[in-house]
């Protein structure tokens, strides 16, 4: 520890902090944050190891950008809120390179407790941040921990609690330009987009679309007392302003004309900008356009985007800087030209920092496999965004140095599988999101490792490898086949319908690739079309490798919080078995199980590792007449790495046999875990 503490720069905290002392314990407290201590037997987050390499700005899923000179130095930093698991916080990312356009930020350092919807206010040169009806007061001094009410409610569209609001996004704004600051908050309504399974049988959505509105509340007081009347709605071109949820709303002169213009976010990736056609003093708003770029829409690379009008590059015009699903952050310039009345910005440009914790995207779904045959273990994942990616080993360390993550390409073209307005289950509202998860083994038995992936579609899908064992190359993909003894099996609640014998089952669920009955052949393990784990036996036949109907052959022993399915009445004994059903839930609650087979015991039989909050250890307790039996063991740590999933896959990094566990996290990041059985083998 004395030797860690030494290492702290103690000027550099005094400065970012804005303290003029501190206690050893509050530095320790902070650094703690800032680096993401965990205990040396806990699950560690991975690490680049990799000085000097550049890599994307990111924090975990949700990144909510303010844009300020955080360290008062005279350039541009950025703090960016992440409100998931498990990584909640606000993050401060120091600008190393001055006043330029893309400058290289430091790795992020923890400042406080993220805020929902929070967004930033520049009022009079200061920045002021806003959580709904509440402003966060004395940051600095405070670690963000500090609100004060500004009004009394949060509800603010018809005032219903019950109603289904997803965003809600308040800012400060001299909205008439009588020097007193108004509200205008962004208001993101599901009410009658519902949820999810409302496609018909031709796939077209049968409920309404998200919808977000704009709300504006005039001061009727002062800076000192302000007194907001009640909300209304904003209009452009007489008509309520409406675009598709999540509207990150932005009051500014994008077009140097004198008056305040509107630039709309949405759930997914464009903008809208709402000229101001009247006055300072009186706004009136003509209809919603399109940001675009050489005719076609600007719009980014993911989804759930969250812009701030914020002049970046200090040339006297409003950029935009926005946040992404996956945790990056993105400058898009204004370049000071008007076409067509149209203020003209450039394509996004995602900010890049000094490579600190290993990190794909979000939702991240790592295999570990020596991809390019050097003798050591890479990694090969999927993530939300649909992309595979492929992360070199390039040292064989323990742990491991990391090249950035490349982007694999089937076809000539970079993989990425999205939904589209028809293939997720939860609705057009998931149309960029693909939920790529994967495993690498060698499918078609010619000696070279494919890759075969599920996504947000749940159709099953491999990519053969027409390349070697050092340099591999992707084919386009194509369905995995089972040989069915009439109709494809799928879920119930789909809307469209296998073409021939391919594989559909339940989305975002892991293939689990793997010889299961030592026959020499690879086999399939994986969820059903009724999310029991199922068995899909390899054959030959004629010299062909065929794929038989799915073979229910595991099964659960006693009783489990975390299986959905297996809750056996009270008076049944605790030893009876059930067929393993990981998800009994149905259309957007179905699927979502990522897995993995491996001896984690090391008592000679395979277990089943699964998602969780972070992994549910499932202990292979026998072996019969064909059938597995396991037993739920509960969570291998205490650690928080998911509210919504995580992935498990096993690595062996210091080369003694025993399969460690590596966790692809909710917030991208990868999480280790020695294998706490190690010593049973060492003592046997």
């Amino acid at each position: 520890m004395s030797e860690w503490i030494a290492k702290i720069d103690f000027s550099s905290v005094n400065k970012i902090f804005n303290l003029k002392k501190l206690f050893i314990v509050d530095v320790i407290f902070i650094l703690a944050f800032s680096t993401n201590l965990t205990a040396a037997t806990g699950l560690q987050r991975v690490k680049y190891n990799h000085p000097g390499l550049v890599v994307d700005l990111g924090v975990g899923l949700w990144a909510w950008p303010i844009p300020t000179d955080y360290d008062e130095d005279g350039d541009n930093d950025l703090l960016v809120s992440c409100s998931d698991k498990p990584c909640n916080g606000i993050y401060f990312f120091e600008n190393t390179s001055g006043n330029v356009k893309l400058p290289i930020f430091k790795a992020g350092i923890y400042l406080g407790p993220a805020h929902k919807n929070i967004q930033p206010s520049y009022v009079d040169g200061e920045l002021r941040l806003l959580s709904a009806n509440y402003e966060i007061c004395d940051y600095k001094k405070n670690n963000f921990t500090k609100r004060e009410r500004i009004y009394p409610t949060p509800w603010l569209h018809q005032h219903k609690e019950n109603r289904k609001i997803r965003a809600n996004q308040w800012r400060y704004v001299d909205y008439d330009g009588d020097e007193i600051y108004d509200i205008i908050a962004g208001v993101g309504d599901w009410e009658d987009y519902g949820w999810d399974n409302a496609f018909d049988k031709n796939g077209n959505w049968t409920h309404g679309p998200l919808h977000g509105y704009v709300c504006f509340m005039k001061n009727l007081g002062s800076n000192h007392k302000p007194d907001y009347a009640p909300p209304i709605k904003l209009k452009a071109d007489g008509k309520i302003i409406d675009v598709y949820g999540m509207p990150s709303p932005n009051l500014a002169d994008f077009d140097n004309d004198g008056d305040f213009d509107l630039i709309c976010g949405e759930f997914i990736d464009k903008f809208t900008y709402f000229a101001n056609i009247g006055t300072r003093q009186k706004p009136l708003y003509a209809a919603g356009r399109r940001l675009v770029y050489n005719d076609r829409p600007i719009h980014m690379d993911l989804q759930m985007i969250t812009p701030v009008a914020y002049d970046w590059d200090k040339d006297q015009d409003v950029d935009l800087i926005v946040g992404d699903e996956d945790g990056r952050v993105a400058f898009i310039e204004n370049t000071g030209q008007i076409i067509a009345d149209l203020p003209q910005f450039l394509p996004p440009q995602y900010f890049r920092q000094q490579a600190a914790d290993l990190k794909f995207g979000a939702l991240v779904t790592p295999v570990s496999f020596d991809w390019d045959s050097d003798g050591d273990e890479d990694l090969i994942c999927g993530n939300t965004a649909g992309y595979i990616g492929f992360i070199e080993n390039l040292d064989g360390g323990n742990p491991p140095r990391w090249a950035a993550p490349e982007y694999l390409e089937a076809d000539g073209r970079i993989i990425r599988i999205q939904a589209g307005d028809n293939g997720s289950i939860q609705g057009p509202c998931e149309a960029k999101w693909g939920y790529t998860t994967l495993n690498v083994a060698d499918w078609d038995a010619d000696g070279l490792a494919d890759i075969v992936i599920n996504s947000i579609w749940g159709k099953v899908q491999w990519f053969k490898n027409i390349g070697s064992k050092n340099l591999p190359l992707l084919a386009a993909a194509q369905p995995l086949e089972v040989e069915w003894s009439g109709k494809p099996d799928q879920p119930a609640w789909n809307w469209w319908i296998p073409k021939g014998n391919e594989l559909v089952t339940q989305w975002r669920t892991t293939p689990v690739v793997i010889d299961l009955n030592r026959d020499g052949l690879n086999d399939l393990v994986m969820l059903d079309h009724q999310g029991y784990l199922a068995f899909f036996e390899r054959v030959k036949k004629n010299s062909k490798l065929i794929l038989l109907p799915p073979q229910r052959i595991f099964q659960a022993q006693g009783q489990s919080k975390f299986l959905q399915n297996h809750k056996p009445a009270q008076d049944q004994p605790q030893e009876k078995l059930s067929p393993l059903q990981l998800n009994a839930g149905s259309a957007g609650a179905s699927g979502r199980r990522k897995l993995c087979l491996i001896d984690w015991d090391l008592d000679g039989k395979l277990d089943l590792l699964l998602n969780s909050v972070n992994i549910n250890f499932m202990k292979n307790v026998a072996e019969k007449e064909g059938q597995f039996v396991f037993k739920d063991m509960g969570q291998v740590d205490t650690r928080i790495l998911a509210g919504h999933t995580t992935s498990p896959t096993t690595v062996d990094w210091d080369k003694n046999g025993i399969p460690d566990l590596l966790v692809g996290a909710e917030d991208g990041h990868f999480y280790y875990l020695k294998n706490p059985h190690e010593k049973r083998k060492t003592k046997n």
